[in-house]
């Protein structure tokens, strides 16, 4: 491939959002590393939005965003892969501080690689991306933790988004209870579909101005992409022993609570990293999500597809909250 097609983000000064743009490349403009892929599938993630339309964490321009890809390989000087080797590459500096996967060539280094599991294709891959690999790595920390569908029930924060639906529908295929939490009660359908027992508005998780450390025990353990307030009243109605998986922030950076769930119930309050989370486990998890936590709705309800030409405006939409599970970037041929 002489020539590619990538989306470039370039600067329009100071201040000013960035200029995204389809451009033709070549092998040259791509960044040092040891493995370089043909992507097939790319993704849209909230990360995503931040980086391509509001120009943060941008250190240089021009720049490709997109924080996940999958593909084949083309080059390698790195022992453990080889020219036709399917590949996962999420996480790490890709897309942020290293050309991303909206691209159909990306160049990595060998270390940021995850071969592809078997029981996924390169499309599912993407379908779940760093979302659905969060989803999965919040299951698995908090069942870590003790917690078994015996315990009770678990409720998901943000469930219309990529984190909360894939989440959603782990769970349920886990046994679990789900109940969903969503500020779009038109979405109740389509969680229902994805597992969920029960559907209620986001408004009934968010802390009121009757600010109270500790409530009526309610959930066995939460998948929180959210933060903020609905993190507060999550930390509050917590059974004895429960669990809260923190992965996000679109509810705000700021957390008031108390040490009293903490020293009375004894609860836990699990951090969600998956940028640099240690590739031993950031490969169990992928394994994972290739057998027994695989979502069952994956290449149907919880996908939505598009080219490179429709990402500016998707990418807009996922700032806005108006995009529902998850959207996956078709780059090039698989």
């Amino acid at each position: 491939m002489d020539n590619f097609r990538a989306l470039v983000a370039d600067s329009n000064g100071e201040g000013q959002q960035p200029e995204l743009t389809i451009k033709s490349l070549t092998a040259a403009d791509l960044p040092e590393g040891e493995v370089t892929v043909r992507v097939a599938y790319s993704s849209v993630n909230y990360k995503d939005g931040m980086v391509a339309i509001l120009g943060r964490m941008v250190k240089s321009y021009p720049h490709i965003p997109g924080i996940d890809l999958s593909g084949t390989v083309v080059e390698s000087s790195d022992p453990r892969y080889k020219s036709g080797d399917s590949v996962i590459v999420t996480s790490y500096g890709v897309g942020v501080s290293h050309y991303g996967g909206y691209s159909e060539l990306a160049r990595v280094p060998a270390s940021w690689v995850v071969p592809l599991p078997e029981g996924l294709t390169l499309r599912e891959a993407m379908i779940l991306g760093t979302a659905g690999f969060t989803a999965a790595l919040s299951v698995q920390r908090l069942e870590d933790n003790g917690l078994t569908p015996d315990k009770g029930p678990v409720v998901v924060a943000g469930a219309s988004g990529g984190v909360g639906s894939v989440a959603v529908n782990i769970l349920a295929g886990r046994g679990y209870e789900v109940t969903a939490s969503t500020g779009r009660l038109s979405e109740e359908a389509y969680l229902k579909e994805l597992g969920a027992a029960h559907v209620i508005h986001r408004n009934e998780l968010t802390e009121s101005s009757e600010r109270k450390p500790i409530r009526r025990p309610l959930w066995a353990a939460a998948v929180d992409p959210v933060g903020g307030k609905t993190l507060q009243y999550l930390l509050s109605t917590l059974q004895y022993g429960g669990s809260v998986a923190t992965s996000g922030l679109t509810g705000g950076i700021e957390v008031e609570t108390s040490v009293y769930p903490f020293i009375l119930r004894g609860i836990n309050w699990l951090g969600i990293d998956s940028v640099e989370c240690p590739m031993e486990l950031r490969r169990r998890v992928w394994e994972r999500l290739g057998t027994d936590l695989k979502p069952t709705m994956l290449s149907s309800t919880i996908v939505n597809e598009i080219t490179l030409e429709q990402l500016p405006q998707e990418l807009s939409s996922i700032l806005q909250g108006q995009v529902r599970g998850r959207t996956i970037v078709k780059i090039g041929e698989v």
